[in-house]
């Protein structure tokens, strides 16, 4: 029992961990604090860090009720959710990564970075998929799990940075856009299998 929950956890964290991408993003993080002092840049990835594990904290405790005020089903949401995970990979692969605007420096914590960039519509759209099909404890679990993740990549961000350079992080972005489309993918034929098998 416990090896199938931590199992559970793993794979769904593993997929959020694909889907948010924090270490492809990297290069937009440094370039959207660009011009801040050490403190400035430290407190908006804190902030960033915050919201977006609120916002995903809210769909995952929430997202059965999300669904059932629209009349969604989970199989339904599962395809929709499944095209908008391929559409953003193909954004990823051919642009390369997100094209967002510039923003004072006091609310950049907050969007782009905690939204869209780390919680956008894929992560929310997993969140509430894997809910669904793994249970509320394996998915506030896994929201835990990438969240830690996500504070020590933030926090290490600037040695990563130089580590990774820019055709690192690029590489990886595109490698993350595949497992991003393939994940989709298993979402559409899960949804349609409900309704055809």
């Amino acid at each position: 029992m416990i090896e199938d929950f931590v199992v559970d956890v793993l794979k769904v964290s593993l997929a959020l961990f694909i889907i948010v991408d924090p270490l492809g993003n990297v290069p937009i993080f440094i370039g959207l604090t660009e011009g801040m002092s050490l403190e400035q840049r430290r407190k908006a990835f804190q902030t960033a860090t915050i919201v977006s594990l609120i916002l995903l904290l809210v769909f995952a405790l929430l997202g059965q009720q999300i669904l059932e005020v629209f009349r969604i089903s989970p199989q339904s949401f599962m395809i929709a959710g499944g095209l908008l995970l391929l559409v953003i990979a193909v954004k990823l692969l051919i642009f390369g990564g997100w094209e967002e605007k510039k923003t004072l420096p006091e609310s950049v914590g907050a969007v782009p970075i905690a939204t869209p960039l780390l919680v956008g519509p894929g992560a929310i759209t997993t969140t509430i998929v894997m809910l669904q099909s793994s249970g509320l404890l394996v998915t506030l679990v896994s929201v835990l799990v990438i969240f830690f993740t996500i504070w020590l990549v933030l926090h290490f961000i600037e040695r990563i940075n130089r580590f990774l350079g820019t055709t690192g992080a690029t590489v990886i972005a595109r490698i993350m856009a595949i497992f991003i489309a393939a994940i989709g993918v298993g979402f559409i034929i899960d949804g349609v299998k409900y309704y055809f098998l």
